[in-house]
Order: C-alpha cells, then structure tokens, then sequence
C-alpha cells in the first residue's frame, strides 16, 4: 500500500485517481528535490484519495461540463457569507480588486452577488475561472459541510486510503478539511505527517466551527481536536495570495504544534503544484517518510 496518500481540492471533479496521480507525483519529487533530499517517489508510493465524482452531475446527452449556475443560484447563508470572505481577501491581497466596503454589501439579493462576481472575476487569483465555475466551487464546500451522505462518502474514499504503510498524508484546499476529518475518524492511524496546503480549515464560523468532530471550546476559543497521536507532525503552508487559504496560521485554531509558513507560488497562489514544489513542503513530506 501507498506511504503517501493525497487528497485534492475543489474543482476536479472531471479529473480521476489517475489522472491526479500524474500531476502530484513529479510535483511531489520536485519538493522532495527542493529540500535536498536523496529519496523519490514512484507511483505504487502515492495513493490519490479522489471524491471529485461526488459533485460531478450525472451525465446526459448533449450537456455536460458543470451547470450552468448564474449570481442568482448562490444561495444565502453560507455560500454568500463565504463569497463576501473570498471578495475581502481578495482585495487585501490584490489591488486590482476593489473591497466590498467600496462597492456593495453583500445582502440577500441577486445585485449584490453579482458584485461580488464581477470584483472576483477581475482578481488575478480568479482570473482563469468561470462564473459559474466559482458558483460551483462555493456549492462543493457548502454541500461537504452540509450533506451528511456527500460527507460519508468523501471520508470513507480518504480513510480507505490510510493503510498501515501511509505515512503522509498532503491535502490540498477543500481535501485539509476531509483529510483533517478522516484522520480524526481513524484512532490509532500511522500517519507521521500532515501537510494541508492552501487549506480554508482556520475560518471561524464558516469552516472551523462546523468540524467533525467539533471543536472544543477553550476560554471562548474555539480549539480543534488533534488529528492524531503524539508522533504527528503537522505542517499548513498558504500563499500570502491564496483566497481559499483565508486564515494564513493554524496555531489560535489548532494549537502550537501546528507548524506554518508562508510560501510563495507566484500567480499560481492556489495551484497545488506550485505548493508540492517547494521547499518546505518537500522537509514536511521527507520527515514523515523518515
């Protein structure tokens, strides 16, 4: 079985196990490159948990793709929340976008998303996606979060993964959250290493509160629980550009033992290959492999 198990982000529910395994493994060797370490991967060393098909609308003839969502299918509540958040950090970190409190608020009207829409879409971390595509990405966090089946499903694909060999796990984006939960699932599991990259897990209210199991509650602050035993090394990386990754350091929201850094990915900040090649995300995965 895998050493390495990885889990994907939003937006690849038109990939595969296969095809995602060919875009990691070389990323992965790169990092492990980076860091100044002798050891590679080889394909039988890297199992690709993927749950993409989950959110992927069955097929029918003569459509296909995503739907096809307009501003007004964002729905109120956690999507426009999580949206207006997007929009924030987006303008703090790119000053082609202008913030939500120069333009309109987010209120529970069609207009308002469609500002938001049109300030994203002019973002450079946005700058390749779709309107509709960005709909979709907001949906698959929202329905992990708030479909328990979906979440079974997603969980199970990561926990079947995690044999007695694995002793990585590197999750990117939306996967941090479900790999964070299936660790959490799996007392005992043999996982040396967590690497989360461009991970949303840190967002108060709209993420981290809504964790399984639930965060403790700590003198007002909320504290997850530890993915693991003693012998877990975790380690978040986020680029300061990264939208998705709003909260840059773990530690308020998980405790000290989190080690984060602040890397840099250029215009590819979200890209999970741009995160994979470097350098400290090579040490992260060699010292799990150690």
């Amino acid at each position: 079985m895998a050493r390495v198990v990885a889990v994907h982000g939003i937006g690849k529910q038109t990939l595969g196990e296969d095809t995602l395994r060919r875009q990691w493994l070389p990323a992965l060797n790169d990092g492990l490159a980076r860091a100044d370490r002798a050891e590679r991967l080889s394909e039988s060393d890297v199992a690709v948990a993927f749950y993409g098909d989950l959110f992927r609308p069955d097929g029918e003839f003569l459509a296909a793709g995503d739907p096809p969502y307009t501003a007004a299918d964002v729905a109120v509540g956690f999507e426009q929340d999580l949206l207006l958040a997007w929009w924030q950090a987006a303008a703090e970190s790119d000053p082609a976008v202008v913030a939500p409190d120069a333009a309109d608020t987010l209120v529970a009207t069609p207009r308002s998303v469609q500002a938001a829409l049109r300030a994203l879409s002019g973002a450079r971390f946005f700058a390749d996606l779709a309107l509709r595509a960005m709909v979709f990405d907001l949906k698959q966090v929202h329905h992990y979060l708030t479909d328990p089946d979906l979440r079974a499903k997603a969980l199970a694909r990561v926990i079947d993964q995690i044999s007695d060999d694995t002793r990585v796990v590197v999750a990117h984006s939306l996967g941090s959250v479900i790999a964070y939960e299936a660790l959490c699932a799996r007392p005992g599991h043999p996982v040396r290493a967590l690497v989360t990259i461009g991970s949303p897990l840190g967002i108060e209210n709209l993420i981290l509160q809504r964790l399984q199991p639930a965060p403790l509650a700590l003198g007002g602050q909320a504290r997850g629980v530890w993915p693991g035993g003693e012998h877990l090394a975790w380690t978040n990386l986020a680029d300061q550009g990264d939208v998705v990754a709003l909260v840059k350091d773990l530690r308020p929201a998980f405790g000290e033992r989190v080690r984060c850094a602040v890397v840099h990915n250029g215009a590819h900040a979200h890209d999970a290959a741009a995160y994979l090649t470097d350098k400290l995300c090579g040490q992260a995965i060699a010292g799990g492999l150690a």
